[in-house]
């Protein structure tokens, strides 16, 4: 792909994250005159995604971009009609440039620069290697953000299992730890987590608060992945021949493109730090120089890398545009029906889901961090952890300072929640179907969204109690 059909692919596809927010949240809309019905096509979206590959694979696999467009108009054109095209359109400017645009351009900038960095040697997959490469994975995803760590780290993993049978949990796991829980601990490693930083919440303040959580769950999870890979591996007899021959020594190729990983993170930081008070106003949404520098920075870096790296490197990573534009076309459904969800999410006790904040509040008004931990992480699983993060800072008052210090307890219920509750489904976080999608492209048997949430909610939510009843009550 040279660079004219690179530039026309972000165009078309990038009008998701770190640098990142998330989804609309439908800041000029209220939240309290709109009813439950406009959730309707956000509800569809998720149930075509859950049902579509299911009930019919072929439709879907083939029309899922057409059919995500469809609910996205079914959203727009009433709420046009009804509120008017000026409200529609402010609404659907602000998801575009402040929220689905950064989140795609950060997400490209990764997959690239990823995809073009080769783990030489052909490592084979027993119980103790695997989790070697999940814990590996898992440490990187705080340093290089999940989207990074899990693209970076998800080939490797595949072709060290390319000659089992029992390989679906592996990916599974991979999902739970690489692209959720372990990006738990810096504004780096996951969305909200960024999008708190942004808010003011410092750098060192989630590590501070949240290794102790973050350790239980990585190594209850490393711990049950072991014995159910062990058990399967003694299920296998005797293995196929590898189909992935072996090669000498073990190494790192495309080194340049860990200096441009650092560079990514050096965009992002940069976005939070930088505050010249430079903005320009786009239709109601504020751009700032920090933002639009950032996102320049990001697709020069993305690039820059797919031009500088060795076509053989991306061969021998199978790096293909499909995995990616996928989580395009789908996200950006997502982040358009989002809109009037967030907006009465916002709306608190006068909306229509008012009993989500009677949820997380005590009896005499007194925010409950086990709830926040709950309401947060549910909601995260469902309309992506970023926006979801953002709506509970604020239900909980949004000064920063405050939370850090007299309501830290509901800070971290808000930050562990959205984190590792991203990890319930494939659209919690971005790189879970970033994920999905590769391990099916390469002969893996992934189970659809229901049976992922099968998986997800018998191993994460036992686990999550204990996360509550330890720490958050």
């Amino acid at each position: 792909m040279n660079a004219a059909r690179l530039a026309r692919f972000a165009v078309r596809w990038l009008p998701l994250g770190l640098g990142l927010p998330a989804c609309a949240h439908g800041a000029q809309l209220d939240g309290a005159a709109l009813d439950a019905v406009w959730a309707l096509p956000f509800a569809g979206i998720l149930l075509s995604i859950a049902l579509g590959p299911l009930l019919v694979p072929h439709l879907w696999h083939q029309h899922y971009g057409k059919i995500t467009a469809a609910w996205a108009l079914a959203f727009l054109l009433p709420f046009a009609g009804r509120f008017g095209l000026e409200t529609a359109g402010a609404g659907l400017t602000h998801a575009l440039l402040a929220e689905y645009l950064p989140f795609i351009i950060l997400l490209t900038a990764l997959y690239t620069v990823a995809g073009g960095i080769v783990i030489r040697g052909n490592l084979h997959g027993s119980p103790r290697t695997n989790l070697t490469l999940l814990a590996i994975g898992t440490a990187l995803a705080s340093v290089m953000g999940t989207t990074g760590a899990s693209m970076l780290m998800i080939r490797p993993l595949l072709r060290a299992n390319d000659n089992r049978r029992h390989r679906t949990h592996v990916v599974v796991f991979f999902i739970f730890l690489v692209s959720n829980v372990g990006g738990s601990l810096t504004p780096l490693g996951d969305p909200p987590l960024f999008l708190g930083f942004l808010q003011g919440v410092g750098f060192f303040w989630t590590a501070q608060h949240l290794w102790a959580k973050t350790l239980f769950l990585v190594a209850a999870l490393l711990a049950i992945f072991y014995a159910i890979d062990s058990y399967w591996y003694r299920k296998e007899d005797l293995l196929p021949l590898d189909p992935t021959p072996d090669t000498p020594g073990f190494g790192i190729d495309g080194k340049g493109n860990i200096a441009l990983m650092l560079a990514i993170s050096g965009c992002v930081l940069m976005s939070g730090l930088w505050q010249p008070g430079i903005a320009w106003d786009v239709f109601g949404t504020e751009v700032t120089l920090p933002q639009l520098t950032r996102d320049l920075a990001l697709l020069l870096i993305a690039v820059a890398s797919f031009h500088l790296t060795p076509r053989a490197l991306h061969a021998d990573n199978q790096f293909s545009w499909a995995p990616l534009a996928e989580v395009a076309k789908l996200f950006l459904g997502i982040f358009a029906t989002i809109i009037p969800v967030i907006a009465m999410l916002r709306a608190g006790h006068d909306g229509p889901f008012a009993p989500v904040v009677e949820f997380v509040t005590g009896p005499s008004g007194e925010p409950l961090p086990a709830m926040y931990f709950w309401a947060c992480g549910m909601l995260s699983a469902f309309l992506d952890n970023a926006p979801t993060y953002l709506v509970f800072f604020n239900l909980a008052g949004g000064d920063a300072q405050h939370l850090m210090t007299a309501l830290a307890p509901v800070l971290v219920g808000i930050s562990a929640g959205s984190v590792f509750m991203g990890a319930l489904t494939y659209v919690g976080n971005a790189p879970n179907l970033m994920v999905a999608t590769i391990a099916l492209n390469s002969g893996v048997k992934m189970p659809a969204f229901f049976g992922y949430l099968a998986w997800s909610c018998a191993v994460l939510l036992p686990l999550f109690a204990v996360v509550t009843w330890v720490w958050l009550v």
